[in-house]
């Protein structure tokens, strides 16, 4: 019979009022070798103003599964900082790259390629918008808030629901709401999913690479924030095998200059041309699991097979009904799963719909080792 450890909040709250002397807690985060969050925490003398001033660090990564054991240290190089909501004052949350000791980004650091996918196509201001679903489990490994042994009523009145049997564990997504503006990631806003105890956030408008560090950030705070109600956050893009239920998906709205302006309907229309063109090549990168969730079902459409249309969300991209009639906006490509490495996405989508550079090649990053 195993036992659970619930954290004393109470407790730890008259520790975490303490000084700290001076000195400042930087929190390093980093993606592991199978697509999950680690961190640990460092001791600055001052305030880092900057990401130039925090020092490179690195980690044992025979221990993450991205490096061996005979040759273990992987680099971490800070490429982003965000305030603290955990610990406040002035300690940070630092977002770092993986790079191995012959001085090459590690296997897991599909930024490095994505980064010069976007510096190589600045002038095209592309934006994205990622909509991040995922699934709330309790600590036994239920689907938080089920009947215990059965299942709740059929979807219909849960999604954007509000009312006891409706909702889930809002005291953790409000949590969550609260620390990613706190932490300065753009969390543009939250809402209830179509299955009971399935979430959605999106983080966004944000340009080139800064829209992959804010959707891992938003998640590592997702997972922290979750961790203290002791509940279990679930990205697989078909957390149910059985049963009449939604998959969960980060659909990946997407928009250049050119898109954001009249007349932008013939670039939006080029590029989903484009995309029709490299399904297949997109689908690669766009998540494990995938073909659970593509179905053609619960507001897909087939993995098997290109497709868009207005205001259908049974296609594999959607132009919004409001950027049909304006005749400018943005598109949504709903492909995407709840697992994705965001990098891999953005990067892929810059690939195809702005042209591809000699030494990049995101499905071929995709399968580094």
């Amino acid at each position: 019979m195993s036992s659970t450890v619930i954290s004393n909040t109470a407790t730890l709250a008259k520790y975490l009022d303490l000084p700290q002397n001076g000195k400042v807690i930087a929190e390093y985060v980093w993606i592991d070798g199978t697509n999950g969050l680690r961190s640990k925490g460092k001791t600055l003398a001052t305030a880092p103003k900057s990401v130039d001033d925090l020092p490179e660090w690195n980690f044992d990564g025979s221990s993450t599964e991205q490096a061996p054991g005979h040759d273990s240290d992987v680099y971490l190089r800070p490429v982003a900082m965000y305030k603290d909501p955990f610990r406040r004052g002035d300690n940070v949350i630092v977002l770092a790259e993986t790079w191995n000791s012959d001085g090459t980004p590690n296997k897991k650091n599909h930024r490095y390629a994505a980064n010069k996918l976007m510096e190589a196509h600045k002038s095209e201001e592309v934006w994205f918008g990622i909509e991040q679903e995922y699934t709330l489990f309790d600590q036994y490994g239920a689907v938080y808030g089920w009947p215990k042994g059965g299942f709740p009523g059929p979807q219909g009145p849960y999604y954007c629901g509000v009312g006891t049997g409706k909702v889930y564990a809002r005291d953790v997504i409000e949590a969550h709401y609260r620390a990613c503006l706190y932490a300065g990631v753009n969390c543009s806003g939250i809402n209830a999913e179509v299955m009971p105890s399935q979430w959605e956030f999106q983080v966004g408008p944000n340009l080139g690479i800064s829209m992959g560090d804010e959707l891992w950030m938003a998640r590592y705070l997702l997972e922290r924030v979750a961790e203290e109600f002791g509940v279990k956050v679930s990205f697989h893009p078909k957390p149910l095998s059985e049963g009449d239920w939604n998959g969960a998906g980060c659909h990946t709205n997407v928009s250049t200059a050119a898109m954001r302006v009249e007349g932008g309907m013939k670039y939006i229309e080029a590029a989903i041309e484009k995309l029709s063109k490299r399904h297949k090549e997109h689908i690669s990168v766009y998540g494990e699991d995938n073909d659970k969730r593509l179905t053609g079902k619960h507001e897909t459409a087939s993995i098997a097979q290109f497709s868009y249309g207005v205001a259908n969300r049974g296609s594999s991209v959607r132009i919004p009904r409001s950027v049909s009639k304006d005749g400018y906006g943005y598109y949504e490509d709903r492909r995407p799963a709840s697992n994705i490495d965001p990098y891999l996405v953005t990067g892929i989508m810059v690939e195809t719909i702005c042209g591809s550079i000699p030494d990049v090649d995101m499905v071929t990053e995709a399968t580094r080792q």
